[in-house]
C-alpha cells in the first residue's frame, strides 16, 4: 500500500541506520538501528533502484548480529562471513526489490530516505 507525503507511519522491524563492518572487531559498539514500533511522519517517496538477493540476505546478517559484542575471534569469523555475502553481491545478478523508497521523519528526529515499504504500516 503506497504512503502519501504527510501519511503517520511506524516501523514493523527494527532498521539499521549506520554503522560499520569493524565496529565489533575493535570492541565498539556495532551499528545504529532504530527500533520497531517508532512512529514517523512521510515526507517524501522516490523511485527505488533494484537488490538483489546478496544485498538482501546482507542485510538480513547485519540485522541479526548488529548490536552484539564479540570477542575478536568471533569479530572476525563474522566479518568473513559478511565479505563472502559481499563476494557473493558482486556476482549475482538479481535485480528483485524494486519499488518506491520512502523518506520518514522519525519523532526521534531522525530522517531515513529509501526505506523499502515492507519496513512501514500506517500509525
Amino acid at each position: 500500500m503506497p504512503y502519501e507525503v504527510g501519511a503517520q507511519v511506524r516501523l514493523v522491524r527494527d532498521v539499521q541506520v549506520g554503522g560499520s563492518d569493524t565496529t565489533g572487531r575493535i570492541g565498539s559498539p556495532g551499528p545504529l538501528f532504530l527500533a520497531e514500533g517508532l512512529r514517523g511522519v512521510v515526507t517524501g517517496s522516490a523511485p527505488r533502484e533494484a537488490r538483489g538477493t546478496a544485498q538482501d540476505a546482507l542485510a538480513e546478517f547485519d540485522r541479526r548480529v548488529g548490536g552484539q559484542r564479540f570477542d575478536a575471534h568471533a569479530a572476525g569469523l563474522l566479518g568473513n562471513l559478511r565479505e563472502q555475502i559481499l563476494r557473493q553481491g558482486a556476482v549475482d545478478s538479481g535485480g528483485a526489490g524494486a519499488g518506491t523508497g520512502y523518506q520518514v521523519r522519525f519523532e526521534n528526529g531522525f530522517v531515513l530516505h529509501g526505506l523499502a515499504e515492507d519496513c512501514l504500516a500506517r500509525a
